[in-house]
């Protein structure tokens, strides 16, 4: 449910754990050519489907609850603190690019971010409709004088939001809406850094005035890059034996590795909006979700510590997927429910 931080030394199964030019060649981390991450697996595992987090043991289960199956599904955006002009594009770039194409019909180079949300698509409700493959931007909001302070809590961010649907006049969109929460970097949540990235849940009747699934996501970039913009900064205690720091695709390292996040909060609030659909676990007050499964992973032989197999640019930027406007993306792997093991379109085997 809450995306938190990635500790090299566990494999994710649990909440409990972390976190334009011309197509490039395919370059791995476990090439011999000069690189980032020097501690590999052993080659039986990091050959083996079995070790990218599948499991005959997940009990990944539908509780009977919605998912966002309405098409398209609209995103309303809040953004909390001061935000550059570059930087909620770049942010807008990647939600832009789950839909399968662009408003000129143009879809980005495979492996591209709506291959990647064709993972979150094959989940379903008790009618049979999937997640939707079309998401919009269907509202803005910019909060640039923190109505509700720096400080804020799991209950003081649902202020935040009714401040924005009163302020920005966004319609009771029970059917196609959410909301996506972005706070800058000066803004502290609780926590935050500590144990969280992000996180998703929906809002109180009593607070917003109707319920409505959203997540909030915190900029890391002066509190935690280390934590919550991993493998693009690594945490001190690494710094012997782990994997070097990745250079981000879009050269900001809180920002990118804050859209990983993001894209794992959005397909966990796609596939159990109200925490009634689809999770692992008894309790539903601490769900194990389809992004939780797979925190730390990002390509063919991940696990235990190594991301996996992913791409370079000629600038040197990690990425895994594309996105519109020449944009390239690290984003983690889901849990595919008809592979029953973590899952990417950049995946080799």
């Amino acid at each position: 449910m809450a995306l938190l931080f990635f500790f090299l030394l566990a494999v994710s199964a649990t909440p409990l754990s972390s976190m334009a030019a011309a197509l490039p060649s395919f370059q791995t981390l476990n090439t011999n050519s000069h690189f980032f991450n020097p501690k590999l697996p052993p080659n039986s595992l990091s050959s083996s489907k079995k070790f990218e987090g599948s499991s005959d043991l997940v009990n990944l289960r539908y509780h009977m609850g919605p998912v966002l199956s309405s098409s398209p599904i609209n995103i309303y955006l809040i953004w909390y603190g001061k935000w550059s002009v570059s930087q909620k594009l770049l942010i807008k770039d990647f939600i832009l690019s789950i839909s399968a194409t662009d408003r000129r019909r143009r879809a980005a180079p495979s492996p591209s971010v709506a291959e990647w949300w064709s993972t979150v698509s094959l989940y379903s409700d008790q009618t049979g409709a999937n997640v939707s493959r079309s998401v919009v931007i269907a509202g803005e909001h910019s909060d640039l004088h923190h109505s509700h302070g720096t400080d804020l809590t799991r209950l003081s961010i649902q202020n935040v939001i009714a401040t924005a649907v009163q302020s920005a006049r966004f319609p009771v969109d029970h059917r196609n809406g959410m909301f996506l929460v972005l706070t800058s970097q000066d803004v502290t949540m609780q926590d935050f850094c500590r144990a969280v990235c992000g996180f998703h849940y929906f809002t109180f009747p009593s607070m917003v005035g109707y319920t409505l699934p959203y997540a909030w996501v915190g900029h890391s970039g002066k509190q935690c890059p280390e934590q919550c913009a991993y493998p693009f900064a690594v945490p001190a205690y690494m710094a012997g034996g782990g994997p070097g720091a990745l250079s981000p695709p879009n050269r900001d390292v809180a920002l990118d590795g804050m859209i990983s996040v993001i894209g794992h909060e959005l397909a966990e609030v796609a596939s159990n909006p109200l925490v009634n659909a689809w999770y692992a676990g008894e309790d539903p007050t601490a769900p194990t979700e389809i992004g939780d499964l797979c925190e730390g992973l990002y390509g063919t032989g991940g696990g235990g510590g190594y991301i996996g197999q992913v791409m370079r640019d000629e600038g040197g930027g990690t990425f895994n997927v594309h996105g519109r406007n020449g944009r390239k993306f690290l984003l983690q792997w889901l849990w595919s429910p008809v592979l029953k093991a973590c899952a990417g379109p950049n995946a080799l085997d």
